[in-house]
């Protein structure tokens, strides 16, 4: 496969993360999830090492975002999410 394919295979399961890790994380609002529980609730209880770094990368992207916050050990939507997710159900 030329590396357009890859490259586009790679930016669509990125976006599927991102998509699972940010519903998980609104759905159980407001509890607070640890990263480690997240790994667990996204990538099942045995994740392995390809699945946990695709997850780690969803935190952080999101977060740059503007879409998660990392306090500690802790998971959290921002407000702009919250919000977001308000709006969607309203549908």
């Amino acid at each position: 496969m030329d590396q357009t394919g890859d490259s586009r295979t790679t930016t669509a399961q990125d976006a599927a993360t991102e998509s699972a890790v940010l519903q998980q994380v609104l759905a159980l609002h407001p509890s607070q999830l640890t990263l480690e529980e997240l790994v667990r609730e996204v990538g099942g209880q045995s994740a392995s090492f390809a699945e946990r770094d695709a997850i780690e990368r969803a935190v952080r992207d999101l977060g740059g975002a503007g879409l998660l916050h990392r306090r500690e050990a802790f998971v959290l939507p921002t407000r702009a999410a919250l919000r977001f997710d308000q709006l969607l159900d309203r549908f």
